[in-house]
């Protein structure tokens, strides 16, 4: 089992910055994974960003050049955001990949406004 606990979530005007921050607990040592996803109200829940062991990350369209997605040690990610709009307005989650499985976080809001 793997726990996931974020941090960093909050309200921000447009153009502003936040980082988000996900520490992984437990069976972290096969965790080939970690990313974040969103989830916008009346929305289906979207990767954001993603990034393996080996360093190698992937983003949304939406995201690129604004978003970057760094991770520390085998258990700790984070998501520094900026030029944020008020369509990233979102629950985001922090997601690790163990094998066979995939954990997730709770989830912290994000609320960006015009």
């Amino acid at each position: 089992q793997v726990q996931l606990v974020e941090s960093g979530g909050g309200l921000v005007q447009a153009g502003g910055s936040l980082r988000l921050s996900c520490t992984a607990s437990g069976s972290i040592f096969s965790i080939n994974a970690m990313g974040w996803y969103r989830q916008a109200p009346g929305k289906q829940r979207e990767l954001v960003a993603k990034i393996t062991n080996s360093g190698s990350t992937n983003y949304a369209d939406t995201v690129k050049g604004r978003f970057t997605i760094s991770r520390e040690a085998q258990n700790t990610v984070y998501l520094q955001m900026n030029s944020l709009k008020p369509e990233d307005t979102a629950v985001y989650y922090c997601q690790a990949s163990r094998l066979v499985w995939d954990y997730w976080g709770q989830g912290t809001q994000v609320t960006v406004s015009s």
